[in-house]
């Protein structure tokens, strides 16, 4: 898939034409008939309507040109995804858009919700070339935008796009060892440094969550490093992003135990793919801020010498924890990279996992539960980024009783809370690990989907990359 600024000449037997409501009756290029059509399909209150000649399907889609607010932005998006299953069904490879208001922003909206529900994971189809989508390029032509401000689209979709294959890949493929090497792809191709840590590094590092969850397991972890330095990098401290690596969970010895609740677990590692997605969005175009991603990585498992409940084990920083549910294991992976994380001193640390059931059920799958220490100003800035991109955030307390919940009896913490909110007691946990400005999301409902949602297709959604994109340029980058 490719989006790219279209030349004067660029034609396609579909394309879109962005109108003002307000000067229908002035539409250029049509017949007598189809202007009068055009006309009283608009005054029916229509906003998009579809005029087909012999070999040229066009949508004209009408707008209020002074509106681009988030909910309108995302409508557009909407209609996107509807120019992309156009072009598929009439089995072309091209699209078009065309604004003729000075609204740049449907323009990017309506390519953008084009690119990403064009997405396809046909890696493990014997007949993919038949299965393939004929879409195959975007070509914008509005006079209000920079060839600058498309190729930045573009690579935005690509890296949620590439999130959204290592989510879907399953863990016969991508073990932690090959999310690590996934990762050094990543930085080699979009232009940041990637350090994969092996087994006796973690070791040497006494990360003992991370090796607690893999003991389990005949395949080895990883913590992967990422970093983007750019010369005049605008942050003095960088920005930390950490992101949940589960590749598969079962649950380990408390095992998993309702129908279906194992079948979409290869999603557990969608945290470190928004992170690396990010990252990738991040360096290719070449914002000037320094931000480091951290990925603790393996997966969960109830062979080999498995931890069992009421285990203890000894976290990075000296913590010691009480293991009451094996299948809690996400917070002991993060525990240990968010302590890792203040050797950097940073400005703000940002943590994603598919953390919890229990923020799916509080917000459903339209949005993230997020929480945090960062100061109110810069809680509210993410909020209004997620917004921006419509993955959405809900904000939830940490207040001190959820973090009583979390002692133990017999070491320092334990990893289950009570029964009620578990996914603001798992935040709880986290934040003992943190002595830094700080905000935990826990994408659980948004991150994988069993049936597409308009331009979230099915499988892996890549939620994540673009909020944290949007949310670092327009904070961090100016």
């Amino acid at each position: 898939m490719n989006i790219q600024t279209a030349k004067s000449n660029t034609k396609a037997a579909v394309r879109a034409i962005v109108i003002s409501k307000r000067n229908v009756a002035d539409t250029k290029g049509l017949t007598k008939e189809e202007l009068a059509y055009l006309i009283s399909e608009a005054g029916q209150f229509k906003d998009v309507v579809q005029i087909q000649r012999a070999g040229e399907l066009t949508r004209y889609i009408l707008i209020d040109p002074d509106l681009h607010d988030a909910e309108m932005i995302e409508m557009w998006r909407a209609k996107g995804k509807d120019l992309q299953a156009l072009a598929n069904g009439a089995s072309t490879d091209k699209l078009i858009i065309v604004n003729e208001t000075k609204n740049k922003h449907v323009s990017l909206a309506l390519a953008e919700g084009a690119a990403l529900s064009n997405y396809q994971f046909l890696k493990y189809f014997r007949d993919k070339k038949n299965k393939s989508n004929s879409l195959d390029k975007i070509f914008v032509r509005d006079n209000n935008l920079k060839d600058a401000e498309i190729e930045e689209l573009m690579r935005v979709v690509s890296a949620t796009m590439m999130a959204r294959d290592l989510i879907n890949e399953p863990v016969s493929y991508l073990t932690a060892v090959q999310f690590g090497k996934e990762m050094q792809k990543a930085g080699k191709a979009h232009g940041f440094s990637v350090k994969v840590l092996q087994k006796k590094e973690i070791e040497a590092l006494k990360m003992g969550g991370l090796l607690g969850v893999n003991k389990g397991s005949i395949d080895p972890p990883t913590f992967t490093v990422m970093e983007y330095k750019p010369k005049g990098a605008k942050n003095k401290k960088p920005l930390v992003l950490v992101g949940k690596g589960v590749v598969f969970d079962t649950g380990g010895l408390s095992l998993k135990p309702t129908p279906g609740s194992m079948d979409e677990m290869k999603c557990d590692m969608s945290g470190g793919a928004a992170v690396v997605g990010a990252m990738s969005a991040i360096a290719s175009n070449k914002l000037p801020v320094h931000v480091i991603g951290l990925v603790p990585a393996t997966d969960n498992r109830p062979g080999m010498n498995a931890i069992c409940p009421q285990d203890i084990i000894t976290m990075h920083d000296g913590t010691t924890v009480e293991v009451l549910n094996t299948d809690a294991e996400g917070r002991l992976l993060l525990a240990d990279a968010l302590s890792y994380a203040q050797k950097y001193n940073p400005e703000l640390v940002i943590d994603l996992a598919t953390l919890t059931g229990a923020a799916m059920r509080a917000v459903g799958s339209y949005a993230s539960a997020v929480m945090g220490t960062a100061d109110q100003k810069v809680m509210e800035q993410l909020q209004k980024s997620a917004f921006e991109v419509w993955e959405r955030v809900v904000p939830f307390p940490l207040w001190k009783e959820y973090g009583d919940e979390m002692r133990s009896d017999i070491a320092d913490l334990k990893n289950l809370g009570g029964a009620n909110a578990g996914h603001i007691s798992a935040g709880k946990f986290l934040e003992h690990f943190t002595a830094y400005p700080w905000i935990h999301i826990d994408i659980a409902g948004p991150a994988y989907t069993n049936s597409s949602q308009s331009y979230r297709t099915k499988g892996g959604v890549g939620v994540g990359v673009r909020m944290l994109y949007h949310f670092i340029k327009t904070n961090y980058a100016k």
